[in-house]
Order: C-alpha cells, then sequence, then structure tokens
C-alpha cells in the first residue's frame, strides 16, 4: 500500500509516521508514507499557497495551482484509487470505512489550512472526503494521520498478531469487552475467573456478552444498529 500525503507543514507529521505501528508497517515494507510540501510545487519565490477569500470574509484559501500541480505529477506516476481530502465537512470516519480502505493499493490524502482548499480541487480531483469529528482543528495533518494510522494497522503483516486487529472495538458494531493482564489480583481486586479457566469457550462467550453489554450502556446507539442486523 502507498499513502501520498498533501501538506503545507508535513513538519507537524513526522513524529506520529516515525514511531510504533506506523514505523513498522514502513520498516517491513508493508505500507509506503510520502510526505509531499505543497509549496514546493509553487512557481512564485515566496512560494505562495494562499490567497484572499473572493466575495470577502476572514481566513485564506489555499490555492488551486500548487495543489492541482502535485496531484497531476503524483498521478503521472501511477493510478490512485482514491483522493482523500480530510475536512469537517466529510463523512465521519469508521472502522467500516478504515476496512474498506485498507484493501486500497494507492491513495492520496490533501490536508487542508486555513479556511481550506479552494473548491475546485474537490470539484476536480477529490473522490472521498473524510471527517475524524464534528469539530475543527487547525489543519489537516492530524487528521490525515490518525487516518493513516487506521488503515495502516488492518494491512496483514502489519500487527504481530493479525487476528488483533479483527477484535477491535467497532469491527461488528461493538465496544471491545475488558482486557486484563498480570498480576491476576491486585490489592483485592480480582480478574474474572473464567478469564483463567482455559476454556476457551467459556471465555469467548464472556467476552461476547461483556462487549454486548458495554455497548449497550455506552453507546446505545451501536447496540441498536447491531441488534437490528441480528
Amino acid at each position: 500500500m502507498r499513502i501520498d500525503i498533501l501538506t503545507l507543514h508535513p513538519e507537524l507529521m513526522y513524529g506520529p509516521l516515525s514511531h510504533s505501528i506506523l514505523k513498522r508497517a514502513q520498516d517491513k515494507n508493508l505500507v509506503h508514507i510520502h510526505l509531499h510540501n505543497i509549496r514546493d510545487y509553487t512557481t512564485d519565490k515566496n512560494q505562495t499557497a494562499d490567497d484572499y477569500c473572493f466575495g470577502g470574509g476572514a481566513g485564506m484559501v489555499m490555492k488551486i495551482e500548487p495543489i492541482a500541480a502535485c496531484i497531476r505529477a503524483l498521478q503521472a506516476e501511477r493510478t490512485y484509487d482514491e483522493i482523500i481530502y480530510l475536512t469537517p465537512e466529510g463523512r465521519t470516519l469508521n472502522q467500516q470505512i478504515a476496512n474498506g480502505l485498507s484493501l486500497k493499493e494507492n491513495m492520496m490524502m490533501i490536508a487542508g489550512h486555513y479556511k481550506g482548499i479552494d473548491q475546485r480541487v474537490r470539484d476536480l480531483f477529490v473522490t472521498l472526503e473524510i471527517s475524524i469529528g464534528d469539530y475543527v482543528l487547525s489543519g489537516g495533518e492530524l487528521p490525515a494521520v490518525v487516518l493513516t494510522d487506521t488503515i495502516a494497522r488492518l494491512v496483514p503483516g502489519v500487527l504481530n498478531d493479525e487476528t488483533s486487529a479483527l477484535t477491535d472495538s467497532f469491527q461488528e458494531d461493538l465496544l471491545a469487552p475488558p482486557v486484563y493482564t498480570r498480576p491476576a489480583d491486585f490489592e483485592g481486586h480480582i480478574v474474572p475467573s473464567v478469564l483463567l479457566s482455559g476454556n476457551f469457550k467459556e471465555i469467548d462467550a464472556w467476552r461476547d456478552a461483556q462487549a454486548l453489554e458495554k455497548t449497550r450502556t455506552l453507546r446505545p446507539d451501536l447496540y441498536k444498529k447491531y441488534m437490528d442486523t441480528l
């Protein structure tokens, strides 16, 4: 899988992309992540990438020319399955979207800034718009990292235990059950005995029941959605 991220501030992304699961994914050559500074595709000496908004109003807008030039340069090298714009106006990211994107081969992400990007970028190039929540950040860099992490960990071979991602919260519209590790007794707080029993059929049943109850209590919306599918 290859992910190209277009941004005005690649330095905001170096740290998160260079550690933990994302580092492992890249070290294994399972996911290739490339950052592209949009300013490198400007044509003036000041590397201007934004301008005033037509019609007035506060804030600056990212210009179409450098973004289009960057997109076209990348498209000349390969075909992209999706060109994604990170925006609060997009589809809210969920596990099902991540699952679908994890099957793609080449993706491009555009991290907006200021008041956003010129609408014509969205009209001409963008195939999917994604939001990570109903709130506004200073730019799309952090959402791009979130989306990249969500997708990359699903690529086969990235996680040491390939079944781990399948038991994450939201995979079946249910929250994950409680998890425990040693010691079995911490100041009188004892791990449920079923988890120590070695009876994996009973353990699976306990986890299913716990996931269902946890979802019913904390996320009744997901619980209803899950029950409606039964």
